[in-house]
C-alpha cells in the first residue's frame, strides 16, 4: 500500500533553515507528481510545493524564493529546503501524492518558526 513519512521538523529560530523529507513507498515513486502541504492552527490546508514526474516545479506565493522541492527517485524520497524561515511559517507540514486519483497523505511533521 502506499505510504509517505515525512521527518526533519523541528524548532528554529526566524531566518534559519530547514530540511523536510518524505520517503515514499508502495507504488512506482517516479512516475508520480509530489506535493508538499502545510496547515497552521486554525487554517485550512494549503499547497506549498509541487514537483511533477518530470522535474518541473512550482511554489506558492508566499515561499517563493524561499523554499526548494526537489525529488530523488533513487531513493523514493522527496524534499523540501526551507530557507529564511518566518514565524509565519508554523505549520504541520505533509507530503501528499495522488496515486491512480486517489490523494493519500503522510503523518506530517511540525516546523515551528520562533526566537
Amino acid at each position: 500500500q502506499v505510504q509517505l513519512v515525512e521527518s526533519g521538523g523541528g524548532l528554529v529560530q526566524p531566518g534559519g533553515s530547514l530540511r523536510l523529507s518524505c520517503a515514499a513507498s508502495g507504488f512506482t515513486f517516479s512516475s508520480y507528481a509530489m506535493s508538499w502541504y502545510r496547515q497552521a492552527p486554525g487554517k485550512v490546508r494549503e499547497l506549498v510545493a509541487r514537483i511533477s514526474s518530470g522535474g518541473s516545479t512550482n511554489y506558492a506565493d508566499s515561499v517563493k524564493g524561499r523554499f526548494t522541492i526537489s525529488r530523488d527517485n533513487a531513493k523514493n524520497t522527496v524534499y523540501l529546503q526551507m530557507n529564511s524561515l518566518k514565524p509565519e511559517d508554523t505549520a504541520v507540514y505533509y507530503c501528499n501524492a495522488v496515486v491512480y486519483y486517489i490523494p493519500y497523505w503522510g503523518q506530517g511533521t511540525q516546523v515551528t518558526v520562533s526566537s
